[in-house]
């Protein structure tokens, strides 16, 4: 089957210097060619700008956006979002790789199935691109799987633009502002569909703020209470809730890498 519709890969920059070559040269590397990048620069210092300048050379397709103050991961993205001019939408972390073939197959698997939205499995590595899990998704998800536990990799996700329209888009969470994004889509779509091959890797890192407990915690009880509109009680249940399955999750992560 033929495809050829248009992804905007779209990227928050924020001090990735040291793996950020590597994630483009996984996009780079795409079997699927027919794609723009649009990276969002966030950060106040500019020592790192010149050098992500330097390797989006590579791109004849490509749009940079400097921040003037820093907006965090979320709403950097809803700028990009805003540029977007392809049919699709795809994110990935600037610390993230992807696999050779992750564009052609999610896309063919979205044309074929006619989906808006997809993610997939994934591997997860260390700060040495050293394999140390990996974690297997559902081929089929529904709010009430998700709003328990967020089982969803955002550097996997690729999404139709018309479903980020409006105020779908992500939130001001430092942390959980992906996690907004997925629960406000399937109320729409209902059901959200994975592939279960590994596409990406998502890389761990001990000092980044996704590996706050604190920070991700404090996140969990606004998304809840400040955004899903749940009373303060069943928000903190559902943090304790959501904490409960991040354990399950990192056990099983846990075992797969022995």
């Amino acid at each position: 089957m033929k495809i050829n519709p248009k992804v905007s890969i779209i990227i928050a920059y924020h001090r990735k210097k040291k793996y950020f070559k590597k994630t483009l040269n996984s996009i780079l590397s795409q079997t699927y060619k027919k794609y723009e990048i649009i990276l969002i620069y966030d950060d106040k210092n500019f020592d790192e700008l010149q050098y992500v300048k330097e390797l989006l050379k590579k791109f004849s397709n490509k749009k940079l956006i400097v921040n003037k103050n820093i907006l965090g991961p979320g709403l950097s993205r809803n700028k990009g979002i805003s540029l977007a001019r392809g049919k699709y939408i795809a994110f990935c972390d600037a610390d993230d790789l992807w696999k050779k073939n992750k564009l052609e197959t999610q896309i063919s698997f979205m044309e074929k199935n006619k989906l808006n939205f997809s993610h997939s499995s994934y591997l997860i590595i260390d700060k040495n691109d050293k394999k140390i899990g990996k974690f297997n998704i559902s081929s089929k998800i529904k709010f009430k799987n998700l709003i328990r536990s967020c089982d969803i990799g955002l550097s996997t996700v690729i999404l139709k633009k018309h479903l980020i329209k409006n105020k779908t888009k992500f939130c001001k969470l430092k942390t959980k502002e992906d996690y907004f994004l997925w629960l406000q889509i399937i109320k729409k779509e209902k059901y959200l569909y994975g592939i279960s091959k590994y596409l990406g890797s998502w890389r761990y890192l001990e000092d980044s703020l996704s590996s706050s407990l604190k920070q991700k915690l404090i996140d969990a009880f606004r998304l809840y209470n400040m955004y899903e509109r749940y009373n303060s009680f069943t928000s903190f249940l559902y943090v304790i809730r959501l904490s409960f399955y991040a354990f399950l999750k990192k056990i099983k992560i846990w075992k797969t890498s022995l």
